[in-house]
C-alpha cells in the first residue's frame, strides 16, 4: 500500500495505545494522515484519553478534536474488551462493560463524529468486529453478542451514509497475537489448540490489519461499503 496517500485527512482511531489499534494508527500515519489516537489510559500530542463507553468522555473528545483539527475524515472504531466466562458466571457489570465498550462505544463515536464527516462527499468508517460476529466458541457470550451487534450496525450505517459518500466497513479478525489474547498465548496447551485450528498454522500479525485498514481508507476502496472482511488465516473456511 505504498502508493496510498492520505495527506490532508484526519483520522480518529480508538483503542490506539496497543495491539491492532496501534498498528492501524501507524499505517494511517505512514500514509500521511493526521492520526488522533484515542485510549483510556495515555495522553500525548496527538493522543486523547477517552473511555468510549462514557457519553461525557466522547462529547469531550469530540470538542477537543474539532477544536484542534477542525474536521474528521476517517473514524476507526477499534476499542474493545473481552471477558471470558460461562454465561452463568457473568456479572451484569461485566456484561455491560463488554457491550458498553465494543458496541455502545462505537455508536457514541459515530454519533459524535459523523456530523463532522458529512458534506464533503468523502469519508471512511471502519468498525473492528471479529470472526466472533459470525461464529463463536464457549465462554464468549458477551463478546460475540457485542461484535455481532457491531456488524449489524455497520450494515445499517452504511446505508444511511451512502448518499454522503461515506463508506462504512467492518473487519472481522480471527486469532491475532495481541495483548487481548495474552491469556491464550501464554498458555501452551490453549495456544496449541488455537494454532491447530488455523489453516495457515500461526497467529495473525497485527501489521496485516494495519495494511487492510489503509486499503479500506483509500480511494481504491470507494465501492466497498456495508459488509465486512474476514481475516482469520482460514479458520472460518473449515
Amino acid at each position: 500500500m505504498a502508493d496510498v496517500s492520505l495527506e490532508g485527512r484526519v483520522a480518529v482511531v480508538t483503542g490506539a495505545s496497543r495491539g491492532l489499534g496501534r498498528e492501524i494508527a501507524l499505517a494511517l500515519s505512514g500514509a500521511g494522515a493526521q492520526v488522533v489516537s484515542v485510549a483510556r489510559s495515555i495522553e500525548g500530542p496527538d493522543t486523547f484519553r477517552c473511555d468510549v463507553s462514557r457519553e461525557d468522555d466522547v462529547a469531550a473528545l469530540e470538542k477537543a478534536v474539532i477544536a484542534r483539527y477542525g474536521r474528521v475524515d476517517i473514524l476507526v472504531n477499534n476499542a474493545g474488551v473481552n471477558v471470558r466466562k460461562n454465561v452463568t458466571e457473568f456479572t451484569l457489570e461485566e456484561w455491560n462493560r463488554v457491550l458498553g465498550t465494543n458496541l455502545t462505544g462505537a455508536f457514541l463515536m459515530c454519533r459524535a463524529f459523523v456530523p463532522h464527516m458529512k458534506g464533503r462527499g468523502w469519508g471512511r468508517i471502519v468498525n473492528m468486529t471479529s470472526m466472533m460476529s459470525h461464529i463463536s466458541i464457549p465462554g464468549r457470550t458477551a463478546y460475540s453478542a457485542s461484535k455481532a451487534g457491531l456488524l449489524g450496525m455497520t450494515r445499517a450505517l452504511a446505508l444511511e451514509l451512502a448518499p454522503e459518500g461515506i463508506t462504512v466497513m467492518a473487519i472481522s479478525p480471527g486469532p491475532f497475537a495481541t495483548e487481548m489474547n495474552t491469556p491464550l498465548l501464554n498458555d501452551p496447551e490453549l495456544n496449541q489448540q488455537f494454532v491447530s485450528k488455523i489453516p495457515v498454522g500461526r497467529w495473525g500479525n497485527p501489521k496485516d490489519i494495519g495494511s487492510l485498514v489503509l486499503y479500506l481508507c483509500s480511494d481504491a476502496a470507494g465501492f466497498l461499503t456495508g459488509t465486512d472482511i474476514v481475516i482469520d488465516g482460514g479458520w472460518m473456511a473449515q
